[in-house]
């Protein structure tokens, strides 16, 4: 489990593939999308992390929200180029409450 992926729209990732990242540039929305983010984040796959756009993200939500109650792989948003949602935000803020039990982020309760 020590590979790394990042998936999302080809010009905001491209970047990743200089540090060694396996690149998947799909387009948010289809069926290709969801097919390969299934097929990256299988046991078969082996990535302990999976780098996500924001509207990638928020397209495929119930695949993500799916796996967040397993350990493996580590699915994080990122922001893209476009379209940014605020999810990968709200996704650290999310798991820092459960963490520590209060948002030490951003000072609201």
């Amino acid at each position: 489990m020590d590979r790394i992926a990042v998936i999302g729209d080809y010009d905001s990732i491209y970047g990743f593939g200089a540090v060694g990242f396996d690149l998947f540039p799909v387009e948010p929305g289809t069926p290709e999308a969801a097919s390969t983010f299934r097929s990256i984040t299988s046991e078969d796959a082996r990535y302990g992390i999976v780098y996500i756009t924001e509207e990638l993200a928020a397209s495929l939500w119930d695949q993500v929200s799916a796996l967040s109650a397993k350990p493996l792989p580590a699915v994080i948003p990122i922001p893209g180029v476009k379209n940014n949602t605020g999810y990968g935000i709200e996704s650290v803020k999310h798991s820092v409450e459960q963490s520590v039990g209060s948002d030490i982020l951003f000072g609201k309760n």
